[in-house]
């Protein structure tokens, strides 16, 4: 038996997540109470039906503070009387959360009576912090699209199922915020930057004009080689501490130029050894 606990802020994607677990071939339950988890996995455990091999289980800010304040003492003990189970949590920024909640006419589940919006987003971020905390696989989803959080999940969920170690690497603009979801930051805002080339501005790192104009530079070519060398050394000690994925965030200013460049130079030097490598490009995604 495999079991997937789901959680995250409502509107972060956790629909979209059970949604394709439940394609994946998982039984999946959603929005049950957090005290039901053990009769559940113990009733499923009995059972000799082969839907029950994989779970996947919702759990939201409906739960109370205490039984969620309990379940990563229950997910330890599922994991020490030899039940596999992992914690996959989805956030987004509360801006962008915001933003979803106004063009869907959704109410949030703690904005009841007269708390505000932005207060109930508050309270469930402080209510699920236990479960974000012991979370084994956290993902933003505030610049992904439906079609990205769905390859994502399918990556990483794949990835722990089959051993295999997959990369992800993020281009991000350090004026946004830096990716909480990040193991590895670099920033590569000491390169020489294309912006200040009036006729690569409007262009971005995945234009071929901003490609050469970066690769002609010795700098552009050893940060690449130096964060490769880093990442390549350390990447054996965190698979043997049971790591199923990496994910290594690159930023400059904007996000548009070097850090796009230097992303896709990276995931094409460990694409040879790692079948399993995803970029994202969030400073993109925002224009």
């Amino acid at each position: 038996m495999k079991l997937f606990l789901v959680s995250g802020l409502s509107g972060a994607g956790k629909s979209v997540t059970l949604d394709m677990l439940e394609d994946l071939g998982f039984y999946c339950v959603d929005n049950i109470p957090a005290a039901l988890l053990r009769p559940l996995v113990d009733l499923t455990l009995s059972s000799q039906e082969d839907i029950y091999r994989q779970i996947a289980i919702g759990v939201d800010a409906r739960n109370g503070a205490a039984d969620i304040s309990s379940l990563p003492g229950v997910v330890a003990k599922l994991r020490s009387d030899g039940v596999p189970c992992e914690i996959l949590f989805l956030y987004a920024d509360e801006q962008v959360l915001i933003k979803r909640y106004s063009e869907t006419r959704r109410r949030h589940p703690l904005s009841a009576g007269d708390v505000s919006l932005q207060d109930a987003l508050a309270g469930e971020k402080r209510l699920l912090a236990p479960l974000s905390e012991a979370a084994d696989i956290v993902i933003d989803t505030s610049s992904t699209t439906v079609h990205e959080l769905r390859k994502l999940v399918r990556q990483r969920v794949t990835g722990h199922q089959s051993g295999k170690f997959s990369l992800l690497f993020v281009s991000f603009g350090f004026k946004h915020g830096i990716p909480d979801n990040a193991d590895f930051v670099f920033d590569v805002r000491c390169l020489p930057n294309p912006y200040w080339e009036s006729a690569l501005r409007p262009a971005t790192g995945l234009d071929a004009p901003v490609g050469e104009f970066l690769a002609g530079h010795n700098s552009v070519t050893g940060m690449i080689d130096d964060i490769g060398s880093f990442i390549s050394r350390w990447l054996e000690p965190i698979k043997d501490g049971n790591r199923s994925y990496l994910t290594v965030a690159v930023g400059c200013t904007g996000g548009r130029h070097r850090s796009v460049y230097v992303v896709e130079q990276l995931a094409d030097r460990f694409r040879k050894d790692f079948p399993e490598v995803l970029v994202r490009h969030s400073g993109l995604s925002r224009t």
